[in-house]
This record gives C-alpha cells, sequence and structure tokens, in this order.
C-alpha cells in the first residue's frame, strides 16, 4: 500500500475514509454524480495511471486485431489505451454518466453500452478474444454470475484479464485501524469508503475476499489461471512521484490475474 489509508479504484490520493460497517446494506455506487472529477484523479494519478493501467497493458500485451470487451470501463482511459495498440474494442459500465465521458474520449461511433456486470450482458455467445476486467470485480458480493456473462461471450481459447484490490493490502487497512475483529482475512465481507474527489463527496461499497475465494471463483466459473502478478509500478513514475517511490518502491495495492477458458 501507498499509505494507511486504502487507496481505491477511483485511485483518491487524498480524502478517502474507511468507514466500519460490517453486514450492513450496500449503497448504490452512484458514480454518475462524481463522474468528472473521479476521471480527472484517475487520468495522472500514481496507483491507476502508473501502476494499474500499465500493468493492465502488460499483461495483455500484442492485442493488434484482438476484439476486447472492456468490462466496467468507466470513463474508458483502458480502452482507449487498447485501441491505440490495434484493438477493436467495446465496453460497458454501469454508470451512464462514465459511459458519456466515454464515448466523448472514444468518439460517437464507439461501441459502448450502459449495462450491469453480474447482469445478462447485450453480446452474443464467443464474441471477444479477450475482456479486461479493470478493478470492478470488487464491486460485487457473488462474482459467479459475473465470471459466469464474462465466460459465455469469450470465445474458446479467451482470456479475461483482471485486477482487483489486494486482499492482503484490505487487511492490513483493517488491523491498521484496529478493525480486525470485525473484517477477518478469510472472510468476505463489504466496507465502504468516503471518497472525495474534486469537492465532491461519494460512498463507495467494496467486497473483500480472501486470495483462495478468489481462485475458486475463478476456477467454479471454467476459467483456467495462467497468471497471477503484483508488479512494480511503471518506470515513469520514478520522475513523476519521486518522493512516494523513493519510500515505497514496491507496495501492495492490486493484484492481478489471467484467466483462460477452455
Amino acid at each position: 500500500m501507498i499509505s494507511d489509508e486504502h487507496q481505491g479504484h477511483a485511485g483518491p490520493t487524498g480524502g478517502t475514509s474507511p468507514l466500519a460497517v460490517p453486514g450492513g446494506p450496500s449503497p448504490v455506487n452512484a458514480y454518475d454524480g462524481f463522474a468528472e472529477a473521479y476521471t480527472a484523479e484517475n487520468e495522472t494519478n500514481l496507483i491507476n495511471a502508473y501502476y494499474e493501467r500499465p500493468a493492465m497493458l502488460a499483461l495483455a500485451g500484442d492485442v493488434a486485431g484482438r476484439r476486447i470487451l472492456d468490462a466496467g470501463c468507466g470513463s474508458g482511459p483502458l480502452s482507449a489505451a487498447l485501441r491505440d495498440r490495434g484493438a477493436i474494442v467495446s465496453g460497458f459500465d454501469a454508470s451512464a454518466g462514465m459511459v458519456e465521458l466515454a464515448r466523448q474520449r472514444l468518439g460517437d461511433g464507439a461501441d459502448l453500452q450502459v449495462a450491469d456486470l453480474g447482469s445478462r450482458l447485450p453480446y452474443l455467445d464467443d464474441t471477444f478474444d479477450d475482456v479486461v476486467a479493470s478493478l470492478v470485480l470488487h464491486y460485487l458480493e457473488d462474482w459467479g454470475p459475473a465470471l459466469a456473462e464474462l465466460r459465455r461471450v469469450l470465445k474458446p481459447g479467451g482470456r479475461l484479464i483482471a485486477s482487483v484490490d489486494h486482499p492482503f493490502s484490505i487487511n492490513l487497512m483493517h488491523r491498521h485501524a484496529g478493525r480486525e475483529a470485525e473484517y477477518d482475512y478469510f472472510d468476505t465481507t463489504n466496507w465502504i469508503e468516503e471518497w472525495t474527489m474534486g469537492g465532491q463527496t461519494a460512498v463507495i461499497s467494496l467486497w473483500h475476499r480472501p486470495l483462495h475465494a478468489m481462485v475458486e471463483a475463478f476456477t467454479d466459473a471454467g476459467f483456467r489461471i495462467t497468471v497471477i502478478s503484483e508488479p512494480e509500478p511503471d518506470p515513469a513514475a520514478r520522475e513523476l512521484f519521486p518522493e512516494a517511490i523513493a519510500a515505497k518502491p514496491r507496495f501492495l495495492c492490486f493484484l492481478f490475474f489471467v484467466l483462460e477458458t477452455d
């Protein structure tokens, strides 16, 4: 981790506050209300722009000519990077505001839709060579329906490339806050963060699950794990964030998987 505060999907560099509400109801993650602030924060910060996205692109490798679905595409930075590398990209997100920002980035002709991960997706079977799921699975309590849908739309031999909150970093966060009794590492638990970006505050619901539960969910859905990665930041981060990288050149933040279908 970069600090004692968890750095979440949006990658806020300040103003995050974990709230202890074990077993409480999960609020709606209302990204429409702060989509522009979220996008601005996500665009150039350390953990998203110079850690998570470069890691996802490195795991994807040569994508020229490959049909790729960006599941939970947000405002489209990963979609744009994949398209720049020659991929044919489609994307969806639950937030209409995020999809609109992605459309502004990618153009009106981009194949972008509003859809919920875990529900039936608006794509035919065996459509995509790859699916990228960038920091989206940890919003879900039950990964089963989402993974089943992603496997359905993948071609045989297709890949799911996913990043999630690193379960050990979440456990450390709760331990540092004295909440280890409520949030045992081995349990699947809901936790809440309050993110403040651009003067806007949003309450975000996330789910911690231990590594073995992640592996079981992937294999139960019919995926074969080919890579588990805990990467270094992009080399450019050393110049752009010298103090942070000098203090922690390697840190636990996200965990990355490459999964393949049969």
